[in-house]
C-alpha cells in the first residue's frame, strides 16, 4: 500500500480536506487548541502532518480509528481481552534492550559488543 501511494504521489491535503475528524484534529493543533498558554507550542505537528508526512499517517487515519473501535470493544469483555494479551505475550517472541543494543552494535554501529557485568567505581 505504501509503495503505491508513492506512485500515486501521497498528498496529506487530500486525507485532510476529505475528512472532517482529520481535519478537525489537525485545525485544533494549529490554532493551540491543546496548548491554550502556548498556542504555538505544537504548531510544528501539524505542519509535518500536512506538509512532509514520510509515513503516511493520514492515509491510515481511518483504519486506525477502526482499529481503536475494535479495541474498545474487546476491552469491554474483560475475560476476552485478559486471553488476547496473555496471547499476545506469550508470541511477542524475544525483545529485550539488550538484544536491541546488541543488535545496533553489530548492524549498524560494526562493532562487537563486549558480554559479561561492567563494575561500576565512584
Amino acid at each position: 500500500e505504501v509503495e503505491d501511494l508513492k506512485r500515486r504521489g501521497y498528498n496529506a491535503y487530500d486525507y485532510y480536506n476529505r475528512n472532517p475528524e482529520i481535519k478537525q484534529c489537525v485545525d485544533q493543533i494549529q490554532n493551540g487548541f491543546f496548548s491554550p498558554g502556548n498556542p504555538d507550542e505544537f504548531r510544528d505537528v501539524a505542519d509535518v502532518l500536512l506538509k512532509y508526512d514520510r509515513f503516511f499517517l493520514l492515509a491510515d487515519f481511518d483504519a486506525y480509528m477502526k482499529c481503536q473501535e475494535k479495541v474498545g470493544e474487546v476491552y469491554q469483555n474483560q475475560a476476552k481481552w485478559v486471553e488476547m494479551a496473555i496471547h499476545n505475550i506469550a508470541s511477542s517472541g524475544k525483545f529485550s534492550s539488550d538484544r536491541t543494543i546488541e543488535e545496533y552494535a553489530t548492524e549498524i554501529w560494526g562493532v562487537e559488543p563486549k558480554l559479561g557485568k561492567v563494575a561500576c567505581t565512584t
